[in-house]
């Protein structure tokens, strides 16, 4: 395991990969924006614009995947407001035992800033069932539910014939999933090849025994899909100079949106400004912390010393603190509703953990192996 030198980044981050410098592609990428001329790059995205002309019967201009989360809520103000477009707001819903009351009140509140949004809502028992069999097969309950996320935007672009989908931050250049990077800074279509989607496809729920017409919210747009509806994702990070978990936080909140009041304690979520419709996400990033090493609070620190708002010793404080954190009523509910015990879940977690990373004594104590910021 090593550390990007620059930031705390490690190598272990699926489909990365550092420069003979030691430096990760998100700081690689970070580093280059102080050149950039953002009023070129807003005109790149009105000449993109005009091959994208609404058509008769067309009733949106664009199509965004929205949570109600500050991303979201950023991406479709800029959308409205700057680029003077009319878009679609496309939100898959969780059900009613995994959205939060804040989830629901920040997509209520899109709805009172003048956004239409469509709400999709896969049926629950498989929804359950798939996060049972994920859990089990990969100790990552969000494997299935995942997929369903990334599939609803592009399966309601064909649905309502909108060809331009704008999503937020391009995962190759700002958080370093290589086989994500398209033609273009901005061309999304690779997006089918990141590590969540391209992980293994749908075989495993077919060998679980679902059946495709049971699984239609789960299933991405086949590349010839995209050419045949002419669909296109467009990162719209690319265009924003300011793009960033604390900026888009702030902007967010500016304009309603409710934020994580929990403890960073109790969910690595130093701002309270991430997966705010739901809380199982702070065990999946406990989880993914104990598999690679690195968790949420590395992401946040990671792009505040990028942009030179936090010195790299503060953030290794941090991520030695809160990385991995998770509040044991998280962990609670969540084994009530897949019905297991809190034993067997972390009889799966100890099952998953990284040996080369972290070791684990004989009272199910766990120790990193590693030194944040150095490495193994």
């Amino acid at each position: 395991m090593k550390y990007c030198t620059n930031c705390l980044q490690p190598d272990t981050r699926p489909n990365t990969q550092f420069n003979a410098m030691g430096v990760c592609p998100a700081c690689d990428y970070f580093s280059r924006l102080a050149d950039v001329d953002w009023q070129e790059r807003f005109v790149i995205i009105q000449d993109l614009l005009m091959n994208f002309p609404r058509k008769r019967g067309q009733q949106y201009d664009c199509i965004i995947g929205v949570s109600g989360g500050k991303d979201s809520t950023r991406q479709a103000l800029w959308v409205r407001d700057k680029l003077k477009l009319r878009p679609l707001l496309a939100c898959l819903s969780y059900p009613p035992e995994q959205v939060t009351q804040r989830g629901v009140d920040n997509i209520s509140n899109l709805i009172e800033l003048g956004f239409d949004v469509v709400i999709s809502a896969p049926a629950p028992g498989t929804w359950k069932q798939l996060m049972i069999e994920s859990f089990d097969r990969f100790t990552n309950w969000a494997r299935s539910t995942e997929m369903a996320l990334y599939s609803a935007v592009p399966q309601l672009a064909i649905r309502y014939s909108i060809p331009l989908i704008f999503w937020g931050e391009n995962p190759g250049l700002q958080l370093g999933d290589l086989k994500t990077l398209g033609r273009t800074g901005y061309d999304g279509n690779n997006l089918r090849y990141m590590n969540t989607l391209s992980g293994g496809g749908m075989d495993w729920m077919l060998e679980g025994g679902w059946h495709l017409r049971d699984l239609i919210p789960y299933q991405y747009p086949a590349p010839n899909e995209f050419e045949k509806h002419k669909l296109q994702i467009v990162y719209l990070g690319w265009f924003l100079g300011d793009w960033s978990f604390a900026n888009n936080g702030m902007y967010a909140a500016s304009n309603g949106l409710q934020i994580r009041e929990d403890s960073v304690a109790n969910t690595g979520d130093l701002f309270g400004v991430t997966a705010l419709d739901e809380d199982w996400v702070t065990l999946n990033q406990m989880i993914k912390f104990y598999k690679y090493g690195f968790g949420r609070v590395t992401d946040y620190v990671n792009e505040e010393i990028r942009l030179g708002r936090m010195a790299r010793d503060r953030g290794i404080e941090l991520v030695e603190c809160y990385d991995g954190a998770c509040g044991d009523e998280y962990i609670e509910s969540f084994c009530q509703y897949i019905g297991i015990s809190i034993e067997a879940f972390w009889s799966k977690v100890h099952s998953s953990l990284n040996r080369k990373l972290f070791d684990l004594d004989g009272q199910g104590n766990i120790t990193r192996k590693f030194s944040v910021g150095v490495g193994l």
